[in-house]
């Protein structure tokens, strides 16, 4: 099977999550034998500000980590009939040019062969429906949502048993416990400040409770400005910039626990899709703690495979008892670690991907949306 993919960058991670699951999707099919061909824009913001802010020198863990993976940059001038060719099943990232999506469905409608998928991977078709509503999908055979309730969404748009959900998950390849273990201290936050929606979620669940609990605090992540690392300053956080997403294993391997911060939309509108974070710290076996979220499609065992905080109190609880309790954190790491390898490794979702190709591939007459 020959698979295209036009991603909005698979070799930056800057401020892009989507990457880290594909890549790792990506390395299971090479690993499986499929042929696998990536376009990614030459102008992508991820790829532009990762390379304003470390040169080419911030490309060499990916590159390092992922040798067998390598994309196409193309502007306005891509041949798509020859990017197209001999594709078994074509899949278009949201994070693509509206025209971009547009040519792909027209290339599909007018007889190519492939099965076409259109990614979504963000909370835009709720916070900014008009946005994804702008693509013309009507050369679509079908959509990979992550999360049941943003599929609802699509349903709701007329797709039926067309949208399928698609969970993101970790590359274990990658991320697993470190083949040795030393010595461990303090909290890890891997995540971006973005645009100030969860500020007062990162103060209540993160930065207070880890000053509370005695807990010192490594952050790393991008687009934070000048008033956030204020904030990050008064609480003494030490606050470290842009990581790789291929070196966050070894930085997971130094610290206690992690906390997961959820981000608003995905609490209020779109409960059930946790970030790849959670995926990719329990792969690696770190204890995690959570800030509130509904686990509305049942992916985790809260309480064994991680642990809830309802409110700051009970977040610097449960900090405390990870810190102080080397059963209870033995525990959690078993569990959540079970958890991954059973349902969520890149692998489980190259198996459903390949499914959904199955069932939609003979259906060679596209019904309008």
């Amino acid at each position: 099977m020959k698979v295209v993919y036009f991603t909005h960058s698979l070799a930056s991670c800057w401020n892009h999550g989507n990457a880290h699951f594909l890549r790792g999707v990506l390395r299971e099919l090479v690993r499986r034998g499929e042929a696998v061909q990536v376009f990614e824009p030459a102008d992508a913001w991820s790829l532009q500000n990762l390379l304003a802010d470390h040169g080419e020198a911030g490309l060499g863990a990916y590159r390092q980590a992922y040798p067998e993976l390598n994309s196409t940059r193309f502007g306005a001038d891509l041949d798509l009939d020859r990017a197209l060719d001999g594709a078994d099943l074509v899949i278009v990232h949201e994070w693509n040019d509206p025209a971009l999506v547009a040519r792909v469905g027209r290339a599909r409608a007018a007889g190519g062969r492939f099965t076409l998928l259109f990614h979504d991977t963000h909370h835009r078709a709720v916070s900014d429906p008009e946005a994804i509503r702008a693509f013309d999908l009507s050369g679509y055979d079908g959509v990979l949502a992550f999360g049941e309730t943003l599929a609802e969404v699509y349903r709701r748009w007329g797709w039926g048993e067309r949208v399928f959900v698609w969970h993101e998950a970790a590359d274990t390849a990658l991320f697993h416990p470190p083949a040795e273990e030393g010595q461990r201290e303090g909290l890890v936050w891997i995540g971006n400040w973005g645009d100030g929606e969860r500020t007062a979620e990162l103060e209540q669940f993160l930065m207070a409770p880890a000053r509370r609990a005695g807990l010192p605090l490594e952050i790393y992540g991008v687009r934070y400005p000048d008033e956030a690392r204020a904030l990050l300053a008064r609480y003494g956080v030490d606050y470290r910039g842009w990581l790789p997403n291929a070196r966050a294993p070894e930085v997971f391997a130094r610290r206690l626990a992690t906390v997961h911060v959820p981000r608003r939309f995905y609490v209020e509108v779109l409960p059930g899709i946790p970030t790849i974070r959670v995926f990719e710290a329990l792969a690696c076996g770190i204890p995690l703690v959570s800030a509130p979220w509904s686990d509305s499609e049942g992916l985790f065992r809260p309480g064994e495979d991680f642990l809830f905080a309802r409110d700051g109190a009970e977040m610097e609880r449960q900090l405390r008892a990870i810190a102080n309790e080397p059963d209870l954190r033995a525990s959690l790491v078993a569990s959540g670690l079970e958890t991954i390898r059973a349902r969520h490794t890149c692998a489980h979702r190259v198996d459903e991907l390949m499914a959904v190709a199955a069932k939609l591939a003979p259906q060679n007459a596209l019904e309008t949306v």
